[in-house]
C-alpha cells in the first residue's frame, strides 16, 4: 500500500489545491513508488473524460465546466515540488470547441513562468485530429510531446472506442514535423502478436519517434477489457532491443512500465536529445 512522508506530502498538496492526477484516477500501480520520489502526473481539465476507452479507469461522463484557475494552481504545485522534469496529461474534452487546447497552452505558460528550469512533457489526446489545436499546444513549447497509440492497429477500435490509430499516428507525425521530441506508449497483453508490435515499432522508427514505452496491460476491473496474457519480461527486453536497433532513441520496456513511469529520470536524455536535434521546447531557449 502507498505510504511514506513524501507520499503524504504530495497527496496533501494535490488535495489542498483541488487538482487531479492520472496516478489516482487511472489506478496506476506505481503511485507509491512515484509519489515517494515526489514524481506525479497532474491531469488537467477535470477528472471526467468524454471518451470510454475500455482499458482506462478514468471516469467517463459529462465533464464540469472548465476551471479557469487550474493552470495557476498546477504551476504553483509543480514549482513547490522543485522538479527537474514533470508530465502533465488531461482527460479528453470532446465537449470543448478546441478540445481544451487553450487550457493546455495557459497551463504550459504558467508552468514556464513559475518553474523555468523544469522540463515539461505533455501527454495529450488526439484533439479529434484537428491539427490547429495540436499546434496550440506545440506553440506553448512543451519539451516532449506525447500521445499514446495504446495498441496495434487491429485492436485499436476495440480498445480505444472513440479513437483511431491512423488519426493518432497523424498527430504524432505532425508534432515530429514541427520539430518536437515525440513519445508514445503501447500496452501489451491485449491480444496483439509480437510481429504486430514490431510493425508498429517500424512505423514509429520511420517517423523519428524519440521515446517509446511498452508495458503490461492490467485490467482495472471486471467491466474493463480482460487480460489476454501476461507478457514475459524476456519479451519486453527483446522488444526494447528491437526498438533501439530500429533507431528509437530511448525505450522504457517492462511489465510495470506506464506512459509516465520514470519520466522524471529522463531529463538528462531529453537535454541530450534537445542539444543533438534541436526542437521547439522551452528549455532550449534558456541558453
Amino acid at each position: 500500500m502507498p505510504g511514506g512522508d513524501a507520499y503524504r506530502d504530495v497527496h496533501k498538496m494535490v488535495k489542498d489545491l483541488g487538482l487531479h492526477t492520472v496516478c489516482q484516477s487511472a489506478s496506476c500501480p506505481n503511485i507509491g513508488e512515484c509519489w515517494n520520489n515526489r514524481a506525479l502526473t497532474i491531469m488537467i481539465l477535470g477528472d471526467i473524460c468524454t471518451r470510454s476507452c475500455r482499458f482506462c479507469d478514468v471516469k467517463t461522463g459529462r465533464p464540469l465546466p472548465v476551471d479557469a484557475d487550474e493552470p495557476r494552481r498546477v504551476a504553483q504545485m509543480l514549482a513547490a515540488l522543485d522538479l527537474h522534469h514533470t508530465v502533465i496529461t488531461s482527460v479528453d474534452r470532446d465537449d470543448l470547441r478546441d478540445g481544451g487546447a487553450s487550457i493546455w497552452a495557459q497551463t504550459l505558460q504558467a508552468c514556464h513562468e513559475a518553474a523555468p528550469l523544469m522540463t515539461i512533457e505533455v501527454l495529450v489526446g488526439d484533439f479529434k485530429g484537428v491539427l490547429t489545436d495540436v499546434d496550440t499546444v506545440l506553440d506553448a513549447m512543451p519539451d516532449v510531446f506525447a500521445h499514446n497509440l495504446e495498441t496495434v492497429p487491429r485492436l485499436s477500435k476495440q480498445v480505444r472506442v472513440q479513437a483511431r490509430y491512423d488519426r493518432s499516428f497523424a498527430v504524432l507525425s505532425h508534432a515530429r514535423q514541427r520539430g518536437a521530441l515525440t513519445k508514445t506508449g503501447l500496452m501489451l497483453g491485449l491480444g496483439e502478436t509480437l510481429d504486430e508490435v514490431r510493425e508498429v515499432i517500424d512505423q514509429l522508427a520511420d517517423l523519428g519517434l524519440t521515446i517509446l514505452t511498452l508495458g503490461q496491460y492490467l485490467s482495472p476491473s471486471r467491466e474493463h477489457l480482460p487480460i489476454d496474457r501476461y507478457v514475459h519480461p524476456d519479451e519486453f527486453a527483446e522488444l526494447e532491443a528491437y526498438a533501439e536497433h530500429k533507431g528509437v532513441e530511448h525505450v522504457e520496456s517492462g511489465p510495470l512500465v506506464r506512459s509516465s513511469y520514470h519520466a522524471d529520470g529522463q531529463s538528462e536524455v531529453i537535454a541530450r536529445l534537445q542539444s543533438a536535434h534541436g526542437r521547439i521546447g522551452f528549455a532550449s531557449l534558456r541558453g
